[in-house]
């Protein structure tokens, strides 16, 4: 990977994303960017800011966190970028301009209305980035080892199989187990077949990676919770998945796969575009 860039609005759970970026980038080799967004809200601020010193203000705290944790970074650089405008319009551009191969934003879950806040800005990220992004939650222990477990489902979508390959480069990088998760959310054995045949891909790809795997299937009502459960049991550290996956009716209830896992997982959660996967393969 190239560049890793990552939200920075001085609260405690993008530090969190920081230190979590920094682990993240020692074992893929990458550049750490903080991008910090000028938009005019109000956030839970690490460090405090006035008036037409706004700016500068964050400029300071951005050098500051950089000299603090510029030697963590064993193998890049970490630098940072300010910008004006909306947080994920302008974390989406910085991406583009750098060509950042993964973003990493920090959430604080759902609790009551959080899920409101949460949906206008990890989530939003997540729906407008040009690359893969990583949320994790600001209460996610990060564990000396990394990453040791991913969390791969695999449903009846046409896309479902294209978070394959940046799910085996990530668990190359760190040694991981990769747990194939089959989810069949329909009693009718032409859908299940078809995610059957998903997954005899998926494997074929991970064997030939020389990636260690497991699998497991069952049937989903709710495919977010499956995968939640899952990787409870499991005790991964990872869950990849498509930004644009199956949806079943307890899902529409919900909203979106992809921003309940964003809201509601535990576990960091790596969302991927289908469009996106070109541009990944051929980084």
């Amino acid at each position: 990977m190239k560049d890793i860039l990552v939200a920075i609005d001085f609260s405690k759970g993008s530090l969190h994303a920081l230190d979590y970026a920094i682990e993240f980038a020692n074992h893929v080799k990458s550049n750490v960017i903080m991008v910090w967004v000028d938009s005019h809200i109000n956030h839970d601020f690490t460090f405090s800011s006035e008036g037409n010193e706004f700016r500068d203000e964050a400029n300071k705290n951005l050098d500051e966190i950089m000299k603090a944790n510029k030697g963590r970074l064993k193998h890049g650089k970490l630098t940072f970028k300010l910008r004006k405008g909306k947080v994920y319009q302008e974390i989406a551009t910085q991406a583009r301009l750098t060509d950042a191969s993964l973003i990493i934003a920090g959430t604080h879950g759902v609790t009551g209305y959080e899920e409101f806040w949460i949906g206008s800005n990890a989530y939003r990220i997540v729906s407008y980035a040009p690359c893969p992004v990583i949320t994790v939650r600001h209460d996610f222990e990060i564990k000396p080892a990394g990453i040791t477990s991913i969390i791969l489902p695999v449903d009846s979508t046409l896309d479902t199989r294209q978070k394959v390959p940046i799910t085996v480069q990530i668990a190359k990088a760190f040694g991981a187990d990769v747990h194939l998760l089959t989810l069949y959310t329909t009693t009718i054995k032409v859908m299940q077949r078809k995610v059957d045949n998903s997954a005899r891909q998926v494997q074929k790809f991970l064997e030939e990676a020389g990636v260690n795997y497991s699998t497991e299937s069952m049937m989903a009502d709710n495919i977010t919770n499956a995968a939640i459960e899952y990787a409870g049991r499991v005790d991964a550290d990872l869950i990849a998945i498509m930004t644009e996956q199956e949806t079943t009716a307890s899902n529409i209830l919900l909203g979106p796969f992809a921003q309940q896992m964003v809201n509601y997982s535990p576990v960091p959660v790596l969302s991927i575009q289908p469009k996106e996967i070109i541009a990944i393969s051929t980084r």
